[in-house]
């Protein structure tokens, strides 16, 4: 093959390897069954419910959301509308750890008694402490109804993270790196800072009054 052919070609197969990098995807999201085991007023309950979470990039921070594709409880009772609200914690993994918490919005409709009830989308921000890949595991659901929690729900099947997202903190902070101010000294508040301060400023007024001293005398020799 001609040198000159040669070169474009792999000019070319460079540049469409950055195309590939360029376009590879910063989340990995997957719909995982989530086994719910609720603790309720009436007794323990339990169900498996398809839950996917997506993320948003918002600024610096991401809108999380979660959602469900079945019930995990039910009610005795008609629930009537605007009287439940469901609320979760996702758990995080990889680069960051903690929890977030997301809340949905109260019920639009009347829910009818032992009927699976509907949780619909949670949503909530998450803002990165640090860089890297992180995950975000289905945690406690609660649903909160007619003034109290109604039900409580842990996962008991170890679900595998529903959401991996490559993030960057703000300031460009990675895994196991603590942020500060002031070049890297922490705030002062404290009753030890205030007395530094004060001594501070009576040095200053010592330094004002020997100046004025020292003019004084220099005025008085002429």
């Amino acid at each position: 093959m001609p040198y000159r052919r040669r070169t474009a070609f792999a000019l070319a197969a460079a540049a469409a390897g950055s195309v590939v990098l360029a376009s590879a995807p910063a989340a990995q999201a997957a719909v995982v069954d989530v086994n719910y085991a609720c603790e309720t007023k009436i007794g323990p309950k339990g169900a498996v419910s398809p839950v996917d979470i997506k993320a948003v990039k918002s600024g610096s921070s991401y809108t999380i959301t979660m959602s469900f594709e079945k019930g995990v409880s039910d009610s005795p009772i008609e629930l009537p509308k605007g009287v439940m609200t469901p609320r979760a914690e996702l758990k995080l993994g990889g680069a960051d750890s903690g929890t977030i918490k997301v809340k949905g919005t109260p019920n639009t409709a009347a829910i009818p008694p032992n009927t699976p009830i509907k949780i619909g989308q949670l949503t909530g921000t998450y803002t990165p402490k640090k860089s890297g890949k992180v995950t975000f595991t289905a945690g406690v659901l609660t649903v909160h109804a007619l003034g109290m929690d109604a039900a409580v729900c842990t996962p008991k099947n170890n679900p595998a993270p529903s959401l991996e997202l490559d993030v960057t903190a703000a300031g460009g902070g990675s895994s196991g790196e603590t942020q500060s101010t002031n070049g890297g000294e922490l705030p002062k508040t404290g009753p030890l800072d205030s007395a530094t301060a004060l001594a501070t400023l009576g040095g200053t007024v010592l330094l004002t009054g020997a100046a004025g001293v020292l003019w004084l005398t220099r005025r008085t020799a002429r």
